[in-house]
């Protein structure tokens, strides 16, 4: 069975303008600070957005945070059993280590990398 997008971020300078803007646009409400990996994100300026989901339940997770020592950017994760070995599979296949395994105060460990034309993307697990 294929592994399915299961969370997006977007991480800026400025993580409480952009929940300001992102809320603004479209309704989002966070909960700040929420638990993140200090690799991804200032653990007090990190939040979840609630579920957001069409009445037939479409929809995933995100959240919106940063600081100022965090480059811009914007990333969808893929759901995977193993974050290492993803990772490790993600370079054989030409593709580029970014940063991870990292372990959030949760217990979720994220891992970014980049395809082999220079996209962001994370995968997320539990181990």
């Amino acid at each position: 069975m294929p592994n399915p997008v299961v969370h997006f971020e977007v991480i800026g300078k400025d993580p409480a303008r952009l929940r300001q803007y992102f809320g603004e646009l479209f309704g989002w409400e966070f909960d700040v600070p929420s638990p993140v990996a200090q690799e991804v994100s200032d653990p007090d300026s990190y939040g979840f957005l609630d579920l957001v989901a069409t009445e037939d339940g479409t929809g995933i997770r995100g959240g919106v945070g940063g600081g100022s020592s965090y480059e811009p950017h914007a990333v969808f994760y893929v759901g995977v059993d193993d974050v290492e070995a993803a990772l490790q599979k993600a370079e054989e296949l030409g593709g580029t280590r970014v940063m991870g395994p990292a372990r959030s105060p949760s217990g979720l460990v994220v891992g970014h990398f980049t395809d082999p034309e220079g996209t962001l993307l994370g995968v997320a697990g539990v181990r």
